[in-house]
Formats: C-alpha cells, structure tokens, sequence
C-alpha cells in the first residue's frame, strides 16, 4: 500500500472515532457536560485526546516535510521567505505601541504584552493585505490574457 492509502485510510478511522465522540458529547447535553466541567473524566475528554494527537501528528508531519524539502529543494527561497515573514514582524512590532492595560477580569497585561499583541495584529493585517493583493493581482493576470 501507498502511503496515501495509508493516510487515507488513517484519516477515515480518526474522522470516525471523532464523529461517534462528537455524538457522545452531543447526547450528554450542555447541562451534563457543564456539571462534569470541573471533574476528571468528563465526556469533553476523549475528543480533545484525539485532538491533540490529530495536532502532534500534523505538526511532526509537517517538520518532518519542511526538513526534507529543505535539504531537497532550494533552500535560497526558504530563507527569502522566512526573511521576509521576519521583516513584516520587525515592522510590525516598530508600528505597534504597548501601555499597561487593566483587563475585564482584573488583572493586569504588562506593557511588553500589549506591544507584542498589538504586533501581532498588525502583522495578520499586513498579511492580510498581501494576500488579498495577489488574489487580486492574480485576477487581473488572468482576465489579461
């Protein structure tokens, strides 16, 4: 067998094993699930198990693909792309500002948090920007020819 068989077929028994959880959770109901919040062992805990085994083996995968692609492909464009990504973080942490900020609950966001939360948002609209942009661009390619 493939490994794309393999995975296919992987992909199918987890999807399953999540939808007769996904059927336990809906069947307990809110007021069972909200009661059991506090509790070891709640219905809640098997789908997040298989969540964040579905989460590790997706990150591992991944890792284990960038390094072979690395060593495999070009690795000029990687660093073009890792640079530039770490350029946009650069001018996004310069745009931002940060002052000590109360939150709803009380407690206190440090001035350094503010800063790097307001960068991060200013990096996803950057990004935003760029990628709408070449959508665009893509579009206008196209209708061109």
């Amino acid at each position: 067998m493939t490994l794309h068989k393999v995975l296919k077929y992987l992909a199918l028994v987890i999807g399953v094993i999540g939808l007769i959880l996904l059927g336990r959770i809906i069947a307990t109901g809110d007021d069972a699930i909200k009661a059991s919040a506090d509790l070891q062992g709640s219905h809640l805990d098997p789908f997040m198990w298989i969540a964040y085994i579905v989460l590790a083996a997706v990150v591992v995968l991944v890792a284990i693909f960038v390094i072979v692609g690395l060593f495999r492909g070009s690795i000029k464009n990687t660093i073009i792309a890792v640079g530039s990504f770490a350029v946009i973080i650069i001018v996004a942490y310069v745009l931002s500002d940060g002052e000590a900020t109360q939150l709803k609950d009380g407690t206190m966001l440090s001035a350094s948090a503010d800063h790097w939360v307001g960068a991060g948002l200013i990096t996803f609209y950057i990004l935003a920007a760029v990628a709408i942009a070449a959508m665009v661009f893509s579009g206008i390619k196209k209708l061109a020819k």
